[in-house]
């Protein structure tokens, strides 16, 4: 399996204060955990994004805000997201990851394409940085995608909701968004209610789960939800807004997922769409050992190349059980599942 992997040394240069958790650490880690994964890497610079595209989820006014933010020194967008000068180029480059990922997997240059990208994206609203994030990678992603006729499933599965995707895909019926996330908690929505509206309706689904949530849940919510739903839409691509923070071992959250679940939920996602049509962005994951562990773990899921015996750690409570029921309940209006 060949995988693009996506960067530039300009995402190493954004820099959120010593003491912060985004920190450029984690992209060596991850770019560790590529390089053990039983896979062929194939090398691609990231380019800055194309105005018109970024536009097309940003306003303008955001966008220029932010380029004269940086280009003043920078400072805090918000209570834990900072920005630099260089955060700027980091910032454009990392939204043009994954157009760049799709021209290149459309030319058959790769299977796959991991997007190693900072800062991440999930939260970025339109006109608005929150949660570390300044654009967001995967929405625009999927926005030229759209723009050329395709559908496209969005799989999150960073311990956080990602508001910022949910809110820009919130009508939009081209684009289903799947996040299965640890509620309560930051940054605050995602409850199994939020469906979408208009075109939209039933094209988002939210998975939440309470803090101590391990494997089994995300497997079954996989097996009863995800994958039912995904092969009824039919996507043309799937993006996966890939976060290593449900890690057992991650300090900012409470779920406890190990390296086997997330081959797991990667190799679940293998034959939904062909190959050459998957990109994967890195989104959040603050334990160092933890993101490498389970990139590596990710890239042998998507390669086929798993223990089908590897199990979870632990097992989840009854009250993780009913919410996973009551979540099929709820998604059940829409689409048929398990």
């Amino acid at each position: 399996m060949r995988v693009l992997a996506v960067g530039h040394p300009s995402f190493m240069l954004h820099h959120q204060g010593n003491w912060h958790p985004e920190r450029p650490d984690r992209l060596n880690a991850a770019r560790a955990g590529l390089e053990i994964a039983p896979v062929e890497i194939v090398e691609l610079e990231a380019p800055r994004i194309a105005s018109a595209v970024l536009q097309r989820l940003h306003t303008a006014e955001y966008v220029t805000a932010i380029e004269g933010f940086c280009a003043a020194g920078g400072g805090a967008l918000d209570s834990d997201t900072y920005a630099v000068v260089e955060s700027w180029e980091a910032a454009i480059r990392s939204a043009g990851a994954g157009p760049a990922a799709v021209d290149r997997l459309v030319a058959g240059d790769a299977d796959a394409a991991f997007c190693l990208v900072r800062p991440p994206g999930h939260h970025a609203l339109a006109n608005r940085a929150m949660g570390f994030c300044i654009f967001n990678n995967a929405a625009l992603t999927a926005r030229y995608l759209t723009d050329m006729g395709q559908k496209v499933l969005i799989v999150d599965w960073d311990v956080h909701h990602g508001n910022g995707t949910q809110d820009l895909f919130i009508s939009d019926g081209n684009v289903l968004y799947i996040s299965v996330h640890q509620f309560p908690f930051y940054p605050g929505g995602g409850w199994l209610d939020e469906f979408g509206y208009g075109p939209g309706s039933g094209k988002t689904i939210n998975i939440p789960v309470p803090a101590r949530t391990t494997g089994d849940i995300y497997r079954e919510a996989f097996r009863r939800v995800v994958l039912p739903v995904a092969r009824q839409f039919g996507p043309d691509w799937i993006l996966v807004s890939s976060g290593y923070d449900a890690h057992r071992a991650d300090p900012l959250a409470e779920v406890m997922l190990v390296e086997a679940d997330y081959a797991y939920m990667a190799n679940s996602l293998v034959g939904l769409v062909p190959a050459g049509r998957t990109v994967v962005f890195l989104e959040g994951g603050y334990d160092l050992d933890a993101v490498r562990d389970s990139v590596a773990a990710t890239f042998a899921g998507f390669a086929g190349v798993i223990d089908p015996n590897a199990r979870s750690h632990g097992e989840s409570d009854a009250g993780a059980w009913r919410s996973l029921e009551m979540v099929e309940r709820a998604v059940g209006e829409f689409w048929e599942v398990r």
